[in-house]
């Protein structure tokens, strides 16, 4: 799930489940404690007792308490804002106050704790981390927008355009109905492109959306461009960042086949487990070759998308090896509520 749900709703909750949001959450958390070990403390020595002290009373409370906002992810998102915070506020303070009266008498000194204080601790350090995620949220908004203005202008290369309608004018008179589906492709693929994209789409239809592209790049390359898929083990109704696929191909066309006199074979293999989506491609490469800047370029497009959809749950890897480029995508396996 995306690490922050920003729709025209406006701000919610971060996705307490995404890896990303836990470990802000604890760094956040453990750097508090940290500062008031530090005030609490006469003189230097006293900061690190001081604060192992704290992260033991903070530490259990935390990790439960992000285990069961993960758990009731879809009934937060479902309220509003107001009660959404409401409800993890009431939760880390019920928490925090369970462990204060089943172990308070474990921590040094052993003195009653009042609930009126644990209360007000944890509602400063709960509205500290919720601050934080909100202002990240409207830091990242502009960021999405301007990514989906860069992936816009990336996805269709004014050639490509000239190009594929030579090509279907080049069929009409010998092949017509191959030049009317080239037609339908293309208006197809141009209004999946002009869409907005910002949000996550099924992976089937990204490789209906990949093959139709590839069949527009067919009618010019002809022979010179070979594809394999590999989708045998694809979850259909797994979700990924809209787009995602295209732009990975046209960038194999481009940068991998088109530049070889022979041409090449791409190469793209889809699959899933109960826990991530692994999205692997392969084409030609030419060390030293006049595109590769541009491939660089694309390729950090994606990785953007990906780490403003998924934070630090997607993985994007690429190298070169024995002549071919290879490019490994890896995202949670997600689907759409049911």
């Amino acid at each position: 799930m995306p690490s922050i749900n920003q729709t025209g709703a406006g701000i919610r909750l971060p996705n307490f489940c995404n890896l990303g949001v836990m470990l802000r959450v604890l760094v956040i958390a453990n750097a508090l404690v940290l500062a008031a070990a530090a005030v609490r403390a006469t003189r230097p020595a006293e900061i690190a007792g001081n604060f192992l002290v704290g992260a033991a009373f903070a530490e259990p409370v935390l990790i439960v308490s992000l285990l069961l906002l993960c758990a009731g992810r879809r009934f937060l998102h479902a309220l509003r804002y107001p009660a959404a915070i409401a409800a993890v506020v009431a939760l880390e303070v019920a928490l925090a106050w369970a462990w204060v009266a089943a172990f308070g008498e474990l921590l040094p000194g052993g003195a009653p704790v009042s609930f009126a204080r644990v209360a007000l601790l944890v509602v400063f350090v709960t509205a500290v981390i919720l601050a934080y995620f909100d202002l990240r949220a409207r830091a990242l908004a502009p960021a999405i927008a301007e990514a989906r203005i860069q992936a816009l202008q990336a996805r269709i290369r004014p050639h490509f355009l000239y190009n594929s309608i030579n090509a279907v004018l080049s069929l009409i008179r010998s092949d017509p109905r191959r030049a009317e589906q080239a037609l339908e492709d293309l208006a197809d693929l141009f209004r999946v492109l002009m869409a907005d994209n910002r949000s996550l789409a099924p992976i089937a239809k990204e490789i209906d959306i990949a093959r139709q592209y590839l069949a527009i790049e067919q009618l010019r390359l002809g022979e010179r461009l070979r594809v394999s898929w590999r989708t045998g083990a694809m979850p259909a109704d797994a979700l990924v960042p809209a787009l995602l696929l295209q732009p990975l191909v046209e960038n194999a066309v481009y940068h991998g086949v088109e530049p070889l006199e022979s041409g090449g074979e791409i190469a793209i293999e889809v699959s899933g487990t109960g826990e991530e989506v692994v999205i692997h491609l392969t084409n030609p490469y030419r060390p030293g070759g006049d595109h590769h800047s541009g491939n660089r370029m694309a390729l950090a497009n994606i990785r953007e998308r990906l780490q403003l959809h998924f934070d630090a749950e997607a993985s994007m890897r690429e190298r070169a090896a024995d002549g071919a480029w290879e490019v490994t995508i890896r995202l949670p396996y997600i689907t759409a509520p049911r």
